[in-house]
Protein backbone atom coordinates (compact mmCIF):
# COMPACT_ATOMS: atom_id res chain seq x y z
CA UNK A 1 0.00 0.00 0.00
CA UNK A 2 1.23 3.26 -0.75
CA UNK A 3 1.22 6.08 1.92
CA UNK A 4 -0.53 9.02 0.98
CA UNK A 5 0.22 11.20 3.93
CA UNK A 6 3.74 11.89 5.41
CA UNK A 7 5.12 8.60 7.43
CA UNK A 8 8.53 8.27 9.60
CA UNK A 9 10.15 4.96 9.01
CA UNK A 10 12.92 2.84 7.33
CA UNK A 11 10.46 0.76 5.10
CA UNK A 12 10.51 3.04 2.14
CA UNK A 13 9.94 1.86 -1.86
CA UNK A 14 11.99 4.64 -3.68
CA UNK A 15 11.77 5.20 -7.30
CA UNK A 16 11.54 1.09 -7.95
CA UNK A 17 10.24 -1.78 -7.07
CA UNK A 18 13.61 -3.41 -6.84
CA UNK A 19 14.41 0.10 -4.34
CA UNK A 20 13.63 -0.95 -1.14
CA UNK A 21 14.44 -0.69 2.26
CA UNK A 22 13.77 -2.84 5.27
CA UNK A 23 16.44 -2.11 7.70
CA UNK A 24 18.06 0.87 9.37
CA UNK A 25 21.42 0.34 7.60
CA UNK A 26 19.69 0.29 4.34
CA UNK A 27 17.51 3.17 4.74
CA UNK A 28 20.43 4.88 5.97
CA UNK A 29 22.34 4.19 2.89
CA UNK A 30 19.13 5.40 0.92
CA UNK A 31 19.06 8.60 2.48
CA UNK A 32 22.54 9.43 2.02
CA UNK A 33 22.09 8.74 -1.61
CA UNK A 34 19.58 11.31 -2.02
CA UNK A 35 21.32 13.24 -0.34
CA UNK A 36 24.19 13.28 -2.86
CA UNK A 37 21.85 13.19 -5.66
CA UNK A 38 20.51 16.43 -4.28
CA UNK A 39 23.71 18.39 -4.41
CA UNK A 40 24.22 17.11 -7.59
CA UNK A 41 21.23 18.62 -9.24
CA UNK A 42 22.95 21.79 -8.01
CA UNK A 43 25.74 21.00 -9.48
CA UNK A 44 24.54 20.64 -12.29
CA UNK A 45 22.08 23.45 -12.51
CA UNK A 46 25.23 25.92 -11.60
CA UNK A 47 27.43 23.86 -14.42
CA UNK A 48 24.13 24.37 -16.81
CA UNK A 49 24.28 28.04 -16.41
CA UNK A 50 27.60 28.68 -16.14
CA UNK A 51 27.08 27.36 -19.90
CA UNK A 52 24.38 29.67 -21.21
CA UNK A 53 26.22 32.67 -19.85
CA UNK A 54 29.38 31.15 -21.87
CA UNK A 55 27.00 30.20 -25.21
CA UNK A 56 25.50 34.33 -24.86
CA UNK A 57 28.94 36.15 -24.90
CA UNK A 58 29.34 38.10 -27.78
CA UNK A 59 32.90 39.28 -28.99
CA UNK A 60 33.61 42.80 -27.89
CA UNK A 61 35.94 45.12 -30.77
CA UNK A 62 38.20 46.49 -27.76
CA UNK A 63 39.05 43.35 -27.09
CA UNK A 64 41.62 42.17 -29.75
CA UNK A 65 42.48 38.30 -28.64
CA UNK A 66 42.34 36.31 -32.04
CA UNK A 67 43.85 32.76 -30.49
CA UNK A 68 41.34 32.62 -28.27
CA UNK A 69 37.67 34.21 -30.04
CA UNK A 70 37.41 32.32 -33.59
CA UNK A 71 37.54 28.68 -31.77
CA UNK A 72 34.82 30.49 -28.82
CA UNK A 73 32.45 31.41 -31.39
CA UNK A 74 32.43 29.26 -33.92
CA UNK A 75 31.16 26.68 -31.59
CA UNK A 76 28.37 28.52 -30.94
CA UNK A 77 26.00 25.43 -32.21
CA UNK A 78 28.22 23.23 -29.90
CA UNK A 79 27.66 25.59 -26.71
CA UNK A 80 23.75 26.23 -27.11
CA UNK A 81 23.45 21.79 -28.00
CA UNK A 82 25.43 21.18 -24.49
CA UNK A 83 23.58 23.81 -22.72
CA UNK A 84 19.86 21.90 -23.91
CA UNK A 85 21.70 19.10 -23.17
CA UNK A 86 22.92 19.91 -19.47
CA UNK A 87 18.68 21.26 -19.12
CA UNK A 88 17.29 17.63 -20.21
CA UNK A 89 19.91 15.70 -17.72
CA UNK A 90 18.95 18.39 -14.68
CA UNK A 91 15.33 18.30 -15.66
CA UNK A 92 15.18 14.34 -15.07
CA UNK A 93 17.10 14.57 -12.03
CA UNK A 94 14.82 17.10 -10.76
CA UNK A 95 11.44 15.04 -11.67
CA UNK A 96 13.55 11.88 -10.06
CA UNK A 97 13.90 14.14 -7.16
CA UNK A 98 10.08 15.26 -7.15
CA UNK A 99 9.18 11.44 -7.51
CA UNK A 100 11.32 10.25 -4.45
CA UNK A 101 9.76 12.78 -2.13
CA UNK A 102 6.34 11.70 -3.36
CA UNK A 103 7.30 8.38 -1.26
CA UNK A 104 5.99 10.67 1.46
CA UNK A 105 8.55 9.06 3.65
CA UNK A 106 9.81 11.76 6.49
CA UNK A 107 13.45 10.61 5.80
CA UNK A 108 13.36 11.12 2.08
CA UNK A 109 12.04 14.32 1.98
CA UNK A 110 14.44 16.10 5.00
CA UNK A 111 17.26 14.16 2.76
CA UNK A 112 16.20 15.67 -0.45
CA UNK A 113 15.79 19.34 1.36
CA UNK A 114 19.32 19.23 2.77
CA UNK A 115 20.77 18.50 -0.36
CA UNK A 116 19.24 21.08 -2.64
CA UNK A 117 20.46 23.74 0.46
CA UNK A 118 23.75 22.16 0.96
CA UNK A 119 24.31 22.02 -3.21
CA UNK A 120 23.18 25.69 -3.11
CA UNK A 121 25.66 26.61 -0.60
CA UNK A 122 28.45 24.61 -2.20
CA UNK A 123 28.02 26.22 -5.98
CA UNK A 124 25.45 28.32 -6.20
CA UNK A 125 25.27 31.14 -3.79
CA UNK A 126 27.31 33.23 -5.96
CA UNK A 127 24.59 32.77 -8.77
CA UNK A 128 22.77 35.33 -7.85
CA UNK A 129 25.12 38.32 -8.62
CA UNK A 130 26.42 36.62 -12.11
CA UNK A 131 22.92 35.53 -13.24
CA UNK A 132 19.04 36.05 -13.16
CA UNK A 133 17.19 33.20 -13.51
CA UNK A 134 13.89 34.64 -15.66
CA UNK A 135 12.58 31.04 -15.24
CA UNK A 136 11.34 30.66 -11.40
CA UNK A 137 9.81 27.23 -12.16
CA UNK A 138 11.88 25.02 -9.71
CA UNK A 139 12.77 22.17 -12.17
CA UNK A 140 14.03 24.53 -14.75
Amino acid sequence: MMHMTFYWGKKVTLLFDSWKTDSWPSYALTLIAVFLFSVFYQYMEDRRLRFKILASIKPSPLINTPLLLPRLYNNKNSAKFSVALLFGVNSAIGYLLMLAVMSFNGGIFIAVILGLTVGYLLFRISDEEIVAVENPCACA
